[in-house]
This record gives C-alpha cells, structure tokens and sequence, in this order.
C-alpha cells in the first residue's frame, strides 16, 4: 500500500462532495479501521500511557502471533494513522493526531443537519 497523501482540511461530507481521487485515499484509511484488530491497536496505543506503545504491549493484547501483529501495525502506518520508532531492540508506535483530527473534521455533520 502507497502512503495516502496528507489531507488537506476538508468539508464535511455532509457539505459538499468529495471528489474521487479524495475518496479513494480515504477510504483506504477507513478500510484499515475496518479490521476490529487495527481499530482495537488504535486505540490500544492512543489509549496508552504518553500516547505511545511498544510493540511488545500489542503482542500482550492479542492471541495473535508477532508478524499478524506487525502486518496490522504496517497497515496503519501506511495510511499515516501511526508512526513507529526503534529503542534499542523494541518498536514504539504513536497515533498521529492529525490523521485522526482530520477524519474526524471530514466525518463532522454541520450545524443544519444536526438541528433537523
């Protein structure tokens, strides 16, 4: 899987419509929220203490072996919901705010829509 570009701050769905270039790149990111396992590492490491996990807090989570649990952590890190960092010999991933602010602001209902 490509990196999805950066979104930039968008709409509301509800205000006016995606175009398809935009709409491909984000439903990658919600096809990767789609699995029950990535959305539960999701929010496992946001959850976490300072934000961050380590990959060995993950595998403790899951009757999952290590390369199912890295599969899904490369899953994510692919369309720019989590980064990683070496420490010595462990991984720490970390959720990247601004991924999830800007699915947030997209999935936003406007004022109008909520008041009906």
């Amino acid at each position: 899987m490509e990196p999805l570009e950066p979104l930039e701050c968008c709409a509301p769905l509800a205000r006016e419509p995606i175009d398809p270039g935009r709409a491909a790149g984000v439903a990658r990111v919600f096809k990767a929220l789609g699995d029950p396992v990535r959305l539960r590492i999701l929010s496992i490491v946001a959850s976490h203490v300072n934000g961050e996990a380590c990959v060995c807090d993950l595998t403790a989570a899951f009757e999952l072996s290590q390369p199912t649990i890295s599969h899904h952590l490369k899953v994510l890190k692919d369309v720019g919901l989590l980064t990683s960092e070496r420490r010595a010999s462990w991984v720490y991933y970390r959720v990247v705010p601004e991924r999830l602010a800007e699915l947030s602001g997209l999935l936003a209902a406007p004022t109008a829509l909520t008041e009906r």
